[in-house]
């Protein structure tokens, strides 16, 4: 778990730097996939929501939103931004089954260890309500690699098909790449609307 807790030393000491760099990205282009399948007023779980950023996006939207992150420098920083009782929690420890309409994991994927990566896309997928939506996002790439302090799983196609064929009732909407929104990074990211099917 050397990496997990290398990604968190990252981020409890870069909090306000992390924060001062994502919390006024406007990224509409990427909720409008994901909300086109939701109800007004769903359940989303924004998880690993850093800033609070989108969580704060979807409550103004009238969104109900639960969130979660395992920095708790960074879950002081997106409870005071979005004003909810944000949880400290890993997504490894998602243990929540058929509660949410939606689940929005936006770059957080992509510090988990990739021999984990089914364990907790299971995880989510199980804690999706059916016809439930999950939006996910990673480094586009094929590696594994370390840069800055911080471990990455990148992911391509080719990797992302093999992850999620084999779960049950599981249906990949859309899959898509862009380009980094910041504006010192042309990273491209790998972008996956999947859906869980009754």
């Amino acid at each position: 778990m050397s990496d997990t807790l290398d990604n968190l030393s990252y981020y409890n000491k870069y909090a306000e730097h992390f924060f001062e760099t994502t919390y006024l990205l406007q990224i509409d282009d990427l909720y409008e996939p994901f909300l086109s399948y939701l109800p007004p007023k769903s359940l989303i779980l924004d998880l690993g929501c850093g800033s609070g950023r989108d969580t704060l996006a979807f409550k103004n939207k009238g969104y109900q939103v639960e969130a979660l992150d395992y920095s708790i420098e960074l879950v002081k920083k997106a409870t005071q931004l979005t004003g909810l009782n944000v949880k400290h929690e890993s997504f490894y420890n998602l243990t929540t089954t058929t509660k949410y309409d939606g689940i929005w994991a936006c770059a957080s994927l992509l510090h988990c260890k990739r021999d984990q990566l089914i364990d907790v896309i299971t995880r989510i997928h199980l804690a999706l309500k059916p016809n439930g939506i999950c939006y996910m996002s990673f480094k586009y790439g094929d590696k594994d690699r370390e840069q800055n302090g911080r471990s990455f799983t990148d992911l391509n196609e080719e990797q992302a098909h093999s992850l999620l064929k084999d779960i049950n009732h599981l249906l990949v909407l859309k899959q898509w790449i862009t380009l980094d929104q910041r504006p010192d990074h042309d990273e491209k990211w790998l972008n996956i609307l999947f859906k869980r099917v009754p």
